[in-house]
This record gives structure tokens, sequence and C-alpha cells, in this order.
């Protein structure tokens, strides 16, 4: 078995958190640890290279806000609002489709750095299918975080330009949604799913 390689980015040991983390790996363990700084919707590692690959708490966070919910010309604008948890329609539908988007990437990057017969964990918040946004914990948390933003801009405190082009660029899918994704990209099977609640 080759020895342990700890790959790190220059980049990445700036950061306090990250060099905690790789010294706190165990030296005495045979293992590969990588610390890459990029977006995880590209390719990241080499192909065929990943037997295990496991992504917690990320998935929710888009590549971009949809440029439509910050166009006044358009529908799906979001005026008012930092997320798309209250808002009209178009404005959940232009998230949806961001994060069908990114979903179709990611796998597309997992596709070719996964091994043949190799395990990809996702631990991520979802919206139970049925579930409306407006009742999903973190929307909840992130719909009062908007109001405070309406209320400053009220108060002359921010502009509300200000306020009415930012967007938080997450989306919470539904497990119907993440089970899509996977049948659309055509190259994983879904083995198992648990919901688990706090």
């Amino acid at each position: 078995m080759p020895k342990s390689q700890n790959f790190k980015s220059s980049s990445m040991i700036t950061s306090p958190m990250t060099s905690t983390l790789f010294l706190s790996l165990p030296p005495e363990r045979r293992y590969h640890a990588a610390g890459v700084p990029d977006s995880f919707y590209s390719h990241l590692f080499l192909s065929n290279s990943l037997h295990l690959v496991h992504i917690s708490y990320t998935i929710h966070w888009l590549t971009r806000v949809p440029k439509e919910v910050v166009d006044r010309s358009s529908p799906a604008w979001n005026k008012g609002r930092i997320t798309y948890t209250s808002a009209s329609d178009e404005v959940i539908k232009a998230f949806s489709a961001q994060c069908a988007d990114d979903m179709g990437r990611f796998l597309q990057a997992r596709e070719k750095e996964i091994v043949e017969g190799g395990l990809m964990i996702i631990i991520f918040a979802v919206r139970p299918n049925g579930t409306l946004y407006s009742q999903v914990t973190p929307n909840i948390l992130h719909d009062r975080l908007g109001s405070c933003h309406v209320e400053m801009a009220k108060k002359g405190i921010v502009r509300e330009e200000k306020v009415d082009t930012f967007n938080l660029p997450m989306y919470y899918m539904s497990t119907q949604e993440m089970e899509a994704a996977i049948e659309r990209n055509g190259c994983f099977s879904i083995e198992s799913v648990r919901l688990l609640y706090c």
C-alpha cells in the first residue's frame, strides 16, 4: 500500500480551521486526505481516483443566484426578499432550475472521479416531499433575516436597492428533486435514503 499523502494547498492552510484539521489527522495511519480550494461543482480530483466521496451539508449552496431574481424587468424579480421561501412561483422555479443545473454539474464531476463500484454519501438538509418551502427550518430563519433587512431599509440603515438585489444563493431540495437529478445523470444508483429529524 502506498504511504500516506496529504495534499495541502497554501491558500487553504491560511485558514486556522483548515490547519487544525490537517494537523489533527493521526500520523500513524495510512490514508489520503485532500483540501481542495475550488468549487465542488467542478472536476476536482483525478479521474477514477476516489473510492468514497462524502459530502456533508453543502449541496444547498448554489453556484450563483439566478439572474432573473435580481432583474427588475423579470417576472421572477425577488423584490424585498433574500430567499425564495415566500416568493412567487417564478422565483421558486428560478432557484429550483439553478439547483437542478448545479446538481447536474456536481454529479457529472463526481461521475468522472469515482471508481466503478465506488460510493458517494451525501448528507444534506432536505425539504420533505410535499412540505411548503416556508415550513423548512432554515428557510424560516432566512425569512426572519430578510425581514431584518427590510426593516433596516425602512429605517435608512441600508438602501432599499441593496435589499432588493441581495439573495442568498441556496436552495433546499426535496428528496424527489434529488432522486430526479440522480436519475437524469444516469451514472449513479440510490442504495439508501434516510431522513433524519432533529
